[in-house]
């Protein structure tokens, strides 16, 4: 028997609208980092006046109405609750396209996005382009279950992710993600299941081998010089939320500040900026993805990920159809030639000039040109 799809809309209580104001009146601040930039981490000044506008101005009921214009569901697979968005374009023939966030993210990523892609005639494209959208909340992350038991790695969310897409009767998909959305992606790329007609990843990674180390172009050299950064400065987070996630969400579940800063941080080393996260997106937008996670307490369950998976980002090749995009301030991006040999069936490749690791949220016209394009190649 199929398990049930039940409606669902997000509707916090206000006692915790209130419990998060009084909390972030209530912050005790660390004192000031000792350099005049981000090496240290999130400056108190931008951590204290985000901090300032969530209580103050920021409007969560706004996020609310934004989510709950949409359809939205949730459904048990293997005994967790999955929750997301369904919005059916009206465009008969119409692609069915699965979209997966990653860590900080949340389904607020892909706000920007939905309408074109949804509803292309009104949006610059033809109704060949239309796409049937689902988009899940990771299990541990926004509405969706948290696990209870260890095994929600990727292959897992991608198996969790296949049922979903035939429990809603789609016979045929294609699959999209960024980030763990990548990793997961993949995996269903790799399970090979027929109905999966293609992916596209705005996450590629791939390796260089020893003799692509020898011929290093201008490009290659930057890439491998930013990843490199990557490890030795930016990757700490990774390390804690692979090692010890409980142990850091004690203080992320506790603090609206400290999650505030924790993923604040990633947004001004990871977006396409001039300095300041606020040149990539606005407050509201980035509020709307933090209050995501202190709503829903996330922080333990959604950094378990890493524990579970962070070893299997670099997987075995991949022959299903492919689909890359490379955004200038992406975090990893391989040549070409590294990918092809982990996506043996490239069917799209192309290396944008504006845009960073938060594709769809940052960059929602070019992200939406990428994805068309990649697709009208197997539709």
């Amino acid at each position: 028997m199929k398990q049930a799809i039940k409606p669902f809309s997000v509707a916090i209580p206000q006692t915790q609208l209130d419990d998060l104001k009084a909390r972030l009146a209530n912050t005790r601040w660390p004192n000031s980092e000792t350099v005049d930039d981000w090496s240290q981490g999130a400056p108190l000044s931008a951590v204290k006046s985000l901090c300032e506008y969530w209580q103050h101005s920021y409007d969560w009921r706004r996020c609310e109405r934004e989510l709950n214009q949409y359809p939205q569901f949730t459904t048990e697979i293997d005994g967790i609750d999955i929750h997301f968005l369904h919005i059916r374009s009206r465009h008969e023939n119409a692609l069915p396209m699965i979209m997966t966030h990653g860590w900080p993210g949340s389904i607020m990523e892909f706000m920007k996005v939905i309408e074109p892609l949804t509803d292309p005639t009104a949006h610059g494209g033809s109704a060949e382009d239309a796409f049937h959208l689902v988009i899940p909340s990771l299990p541990g992350y926004g509405f969706s279950g948290k696990p209870t038991t260890t095994g929600w790695g990727l292959e897992r969310i991608a198996k969790a992710w296949i049922i979903l897409m035939e429990r809603l009767n789609y016979s045929k998909f294609v699959a999209q993600g960024g980030d763990w959305g990548s990793g997961v992606t993949s995996a269903i790329g790799r399970l090979l299941p027929p109905e999966c007609l293609a992916i596209h990843l705005n996450m590629a990674i791939a390796r260089p081998s020893e003799e692509d180390m020898a011929s290093l172009t201008e490009r290659d050299q930057k890439a491998l010089a930013d990843f490199q950064h990557y490890l030795d400065s930016d990757s700490g987070y990774a390390m804690i939320q692979k090692s010890r996630p409980q142990s850091v969400a004690y203080g992320l579940a506790d603090s609206p500040a400290a999650q505030a800063a924790w993923i604040y941080e990633k947004f001004h080393g990871w977006t396409d900026n001039k300095g300041r996260p606020e040149d990539a997106l606005t407050v509201d937008q980035m509020l709307d993805d933090i209050s995501i996670y202190w709503l829903t307490n996330s922080a333990a369950s959604s950094a378990r990920l890493y524990w579970e998976s962070f070893n299997s980002m670099f997987g075995d090749p991949l022959t299903i159809p492919c689909g890359i995009s490379i955004f200038p301030k992406e975090l990893f991006r391989p040549a070409r030639k590294w990918a092809e040999r982990i996506y043996q069936n490239l069917i799209h490749w192309n290396e944008l000039d504006q845009g960073g690791h938060f594709a769809a949220f940052e960059q929602p016209e070019i992200f939406v040109n990428e994805v068309r394009s990649c697709f009208a190649k197997i539709r």
